[in-house]
């Protein structure tokens, strides 16, 4: 069986091809959201306008590349995160786009969140089909989130440790653009930190499982006035992101101990933070940029547990 899944959130337009039977994902496209020079982001009125701009284009280049006659089932994130409440209006573009095919070729839907996409893409990505099964650790880092969840199996996830303010990659996209880089801008970020060879001591402020990231950015602004290199301040602040991750882990595995961790979302495609992490956590798994960055693969996933419950 074919799944086709949508995923419309604040930084990418995402459709993905899942087949129940070879448990692979055959086919994926992905068009980011165009942020202009210096902003931090979109508003969602801006989003939502580049979703409805590009969706239907990017569907027909899928069907150009995959016989969408073949597909049986559609999956798409509705919302955010499984929680009463949870809303982005960008969101809707992809649920209307999903119906809509599903609707005119005679197809269930099946609606879950973005953050469950993130945690059944990890999970599949980690080529640890168990954890499907068994309880786990998953860190969720990005522009949006920076949550430490614990999951069992993708229909149950719980909060366990989160930041008071900042979300990490928001705390790492500042740092980029004061540097003169595009939005988003992890991917310059680790380029760019991956040129200074100097021992750094990161600084970090995380008691238990929560963390505050705000005094980042004034960290890396204060060590630029200072006169250190770009270079420097991105892998000051990668390594930063990289601690956090550690200290709130072991602060979780003391309340789980034994529980694999897994490391997902946009900020942690860093090879860098993946490099510090490793060496200091037990059992840790990162996830690959294409699984881990915002994509459809998870909902197609999702939706493909539902209907012909892979992998259940």
């Amino acid at each position: 069986m074919w799944v086709l899944g949508f995923d419309t959130s604040n930084y990418a337009t995402s459709l993905a091809v899942f087949d129940t039977c070879a448990g692979e994902v055959v086919y994926d496209k992905k068009k980011f959201l165009p942020v202009k020079p210096g902003q931090l982001g979109l508003r969602q009125s801006e989003a939502v306008f580049h979703h409805t701009e590009a969706l239907p284009g990017l569907l027909e280049q899928l069907g150009q590349q995959a016989d969408l006659t073949r597909v049986e089932a559609v999956g798409v994130s509705v919302k955010p995160r499984p929680v009463e409440g949870s809303y982005m209006p960008c969101f809707l573009v992809g649920q209307g786009e999903a119906r809509a095919f599903a609707a005119s070729k005679g197809l269930p839907v099946v609606q879950t969140t973005h953050q469950q996409g993130h945690m059944a893409a990890a999970l599949y990505a980690a080529h640890r089909p168990e954890l499907f099964h068994r309880p786990c650790l998953v860190f969720h880092v990005s522009g949006g989130t920076t949550d430490l969840i614990l999951c069992e199996g993708v229909e149950k996830l719980t909060t366990i440790g989160t930041s008071s303010d900042l979300y990490a990659g928001q705390a790492v996209d500042r740092v980029g653009v004061a540097l003169g880089f595009g939005f988003p801008a992890g991917e310059m970020v680790s380029r760019t930190a991956a040129e200074c060879d100097e021992f750094i001591r990161p600084k970090t402020s995380v008691k238990g499982m929560t963390c505050s990231l705000s005094g980042l950015e004034n960290q890396c602004n204060r060590l630029l006035q200072d006169g250190k290199s770009p270079a420097y301040v991105c892998k000051y602040c990668l390594l930063c992101v990289g601690e956090t991750v550690v200290r709130m882990a072991k602060a979780a595995l003391e309340e789980h101990p034994g529980l694999p961790v897994i490391c997902a979302g946009g900020v942690m495609s860093s090879g860098l933070i993946a490099e510090y992490v490793s060496h200091r956590l037990p059992d840790v798994t990162f996830v690959p940029g294409k699984f881990s960055s915002d994509n459809a693969i998870g909902v197609a996933v999702m939706a493909a547990r539902e209907v012909a419950e892979w992998q259940k």
